[in-house]
């Protein structure tokens, strides 16, 4: 049966792959055939989401983003690509007033400088194919919107969207493609950090037109139409899924 969305055939590294958005994407993507190469800090997390994925050769590497030795080991362990989602990242509430040195380094290097070294050794490398897809997932924070406290982290994602378009205009010619997915809130277990209660949890989701936050598989849907040849002539393109969120 034809369908443009299929991912057989194709090889895709996705990092941050042990929780949350990422190991929905690894998911998803195995379930479109695609054989992926999954990252993250954590091997037993990663045996975890292997589990429920379907298909063969899946490749399990842990490394840790923040340091360059083990980004240094994913480079090295991963195969030929096809397709690159870079999606580990970690965020830290804070007052504008109190950002620090070691507070802003944690997280821009997890959210901003890992994946663009990775991205670009790999591309040295020759490790991404012609017509390949990079996917950064982003956010509509620092892009599109701010939350109060959320000022190292809306900047992080904000200048992951300003490379992308750079990104994409510089390897056109060679066929490789970039884009952003800027999801809103997403249901990630976000009660289990105690630091807001169920009531203001539906509260806050009346804020959203769809009137609930999104669920991990539907920014992976998102991601397998970027990384499909379904959508070999979009790049540059920053893809907000925010159940109308943007749109008050």
């Amino acid at each position: 049966m034809y369908n443009p969305f299929s991912l057989e055939g194709k090889t895709i590294l996705v990092t941050g792959a042990s929780s949350g958005i990422g190991k929905s994407i690894a998911i998803e993507c195995s379930k479109m055939g695609a054989i992926i190469v999954l990252n993250a800090r954590n091997e037993e997390r990663l045996r975890e989401t292997i589990s429920q994925m379907e298909g063969k050769n899946h490749l399990i590497v842990t490394a840790d983003l923040n340091n360059k030795n083990e980004r240094e080991f994913l480079i090295d362990s991963s195969p030929r690509l096809d397709g690159l989602v870079n999606c580990a990242g970690i965020t830290k509430t804070l007052p504008f007033q109190f950002v620090n040195d070691d507070d802003l380094e944690s997280v821009m290097n997890i959210n901003f400088t890992a994946p663009i070294l990775i991205s670009a050794e790999l591309i040295k490398r020759k490790k991404i194919s012609k017509g390949s897809s990079i996917v950064f997932i982003s956010s509509i924070s620092g892009v599109m919107t701010a939350i109060i406290g959320n000022t190292i982290y809306s900047a992080s994602k904000g200048a992951i969207n300003g490379i992308a378009k750079n990104m994409a205009l510089d390897l056109a010619s060679k066929g490789i493609r970039v884009n952003c997915v800027n999801p809103g809130q997403v249901d990630t277990h976000i009660l289990d950090e105690e630091i807001i209660t169920s009531e203001q949890l539906e509260e806050n989701k009346k804020c959203y037109p769809l009137k609930r936050y999104g669920k991990p598989e539907e920014v992976a849907y998102a991601v397998i139409y970027l990384l499909s040849d379904a959508s070999q002539w979009v790049t540059g393109s920053n893809l907000v899924i925010d159940g109308g969120y943007t749109l008050l």
